[in-house]
């Protein structure tokens, strides 16, 4: 089931604790090892998959367990830049290189009449 805005919050932490039952009967843990790993209790662990909750340390420290703490980083991402901020940004920027003497493309190429031309008058 595909968790939705229309949704209870009862709803919702029982599909949360139903997902993370599914996970770990899929990687053949005990509700036992698993709490042990998390290092919470056995009841919160029974409370969290059974959809009554927890605190949030211990839902991270469950999904730490299950090898599942990275799917936070797309519950909640992190806020893009505002278009003002980006500007502000954007100005910051480099635009060009700072052109010390030496590098490639300075100056004439070795062997080259010193003077500049526009290369299409008359040789000398």
């Amino acid at each position: 089931m595909r968790i939705a805005s229309a949704f209870t919050d009862a709803a919702v932490l029982g599909e949360l604790g139903r997902r993370i039952e599914r996970t770990r009967l899929e990687r053949n843990l005990s509700q036992a090892a698993l709490a042990d790993v998390a290092a919470v209790g056995l009841n919160t662990l029974r409370r969290l998959e059974g959809g009554q909750g927890s605190t949030l340390v211990n839902l991270i420290r469950v999904l730490r367990a299950l090898d599942l703490l990275e799917g936070l980083d797309r519950l909640v991402p992190e806020p893009a830049p505002s278009p003002i901020q980006q500007l502000r940004l954007a100005g910051r920027r480099r635009r060009r290189a700072s052109g010390r003497r030496g590098e490639v493309g300075e100056g004439p190429p070795p062997g080259a009449a010193s003077g500049w031309r526009w290369g299409d008058e008359e040789p000398r």
